[in-house]
């Protein structure tokens, strides 16, 4: 077998790369050329490795083939699928990981600007159960980019360790980097025929042991404000403020069901940014539910909303634009249910205690999974991301390598 630090040489490696997507440029694919350089790098590795028809796609996709072992040619192809960017909602730029050995209390992961930067286990309660683990963490002024380098390290390590030992059993194996998950592009792009899968997994989740085939119904709603601005000293009956109308707005909608009063299966709105003056204001929300129906009335509430502000004024002012991004995969998956009951599989075999969870977000394997790729999602190890408090266990990067040692060998 390969030596257990060379998932962690690589995530190192990987984690260093700027690769922040975009959302202001999500009209292109890749949203920022910057994805490029971690995909050329891969490409480059995926050859040295010897893996077969190594692409880099105008889109940054990157693919190679791995041909089945001796008695698995006939086995369907297996997809493993991470992505490349990282999201633009902390610093990604400049991530210097190093490993802090954790001995409870406070996870003090840096300084900046003299102050030290720390997770308690008050607010992770998880941090119990890491006493004595080494944890990779940034220095506390970027994020750290497991999500999903973690995933993008261990697909390539199990890659570097079925090249040194072929013998390993597994079907053949696609794999596939993606650009711009993080904004919702995803797997989009990808030409599902020609990377010749029966079904894949994303490696893209948290702690590890954790396997999810359900995620939200997801939509992006912009609500745009049509002011009018006159001098306020000239303003009764004339001025139309859309800065207050957009506060209007926001309290039209329920309080409760908002990210931060919300777990397990139950959705929410979330006011992502805001901005305003009297003529103008634009406020960006995220929609998201696990029930296809509750999502469906929680965009009637928000354009509901909409109408009963523009019912009280001149004109219709007040507009929202809904944005589709994703659907429940379970509406697939479930119709598959042994690539969950081989994931957990996969995962005893390497000594780790399966657990099956919603997903609140979603993967790449949403998309793939309704367009014709069922493709549930494995854990990755890291906890926090999409913070500058995100670390990763080095003990998860590499079980994670075999679970998904394990996890071929079953298809195989």
């Amino acid at each position: 077998m390969e030596t257990a630090s060379d998932v962690l040489e690589r995530f190192y490696r990987y984690a260093r790369i700027d690769t922040t997507s975009s959302d202001a440029d999500s009209d292109r694919v890749p949203s920022s050329d910057r994805q490029f350089d971690l995909a050329n790098l891969l490409a480059e590795e995926l050859r040295a490795l010897g893996t077969e028809d190594v692409a880099v796609s105008t889109h940054a996709y990157v693919t190679a083939q791995i041909p089945a072992s001796a008695g698995s040619e006939g086995k369907p192809r297996l997809g493993l699928i991470a992505h490349l960017d990282t999201t633009e909602v902390a610093p990604g730029a400049g991530v210097s990981p190093h490993i802090v050995h954790y001995g409870g209390g406070d996870l003090v992961c840096g300084t900046v600007d003299g102050r030290p930067v720390a997770m308690s286990p008050a607010l992770l309660p998880a941090l119990d159960d890491l006493v004595g683990k080494d944890l990779v963490c940034t220095d506390g002024a970027t994020l750290l980019g497991s999500d999903d380098k973690a995933g993008v390290a261990e697909i390539m390590a199990l890659v570097a360790r079925l090249s040194a030992h072929p013998e390993l059993p597994h079907p053949g194996i696609a794999v596939c980097f993606c650009p711009d998950e993080e904004i919702g592009h995803g797997a989009e792009l990808l030409d599902i025929p020609a990377f010749g899968c029966t079904w894949a997994y994303t490696v893209d989740g948290g702690p590890i042991g954790e396997i999810e085939w359900e995620c939200f119904n997801a939509c992006e709603v912009t609500v745009s404000i049509e002011g009018h601005s006159i001098h306020p000293g000239d303003a009764k009956g004339r001025m139309v403020n859309a800065s207050e109308l957009l506060h209007a707005y926001h309290g039209l909608l329920p309080t409760f069901p908002r990210p931060e009063n919300t777990e397990g299966y139950e959705g929410f709105y979330h006011l992502e940014n805001m901005s305003g003056t009297v003529s103008h204001a634009v406020g960006r929300y995220i929609v998201r539910d696990h029930d296809a129906t509750a999502f469906e009335a929680k965009i009637a509430r928000m354009e509901q909303a909409a109408a009963y502000l523009n019912a009280g004024l001149d004109r219709d002012r007040v507009h929202v634009e809904v944005k589709r991004q994703y659907r429940n995969m379970a509406e697939v998956v479930r119709e598959h249910p042994q690539l969950i009951s081989t994931a957990e599989e996969a995962f005893l075999a390497a000594g780790v205690e399966p657990r099956i969870i919603p997903i609140r977000g979603g993967t790449d394997g949403a998309q793939l999974s309704f367009r014709g790729l069922p493709c549930p999602n494995l854990s990755t190890g890291g906890y926090c991301m999409h913070s500058v408090n995100e670390f990763i266990p080095v003990s998860s990067l590499e079980t994670m390598v075999d679970v998904l040692e394990a996890l071929v060998a079953r298809f195989a």
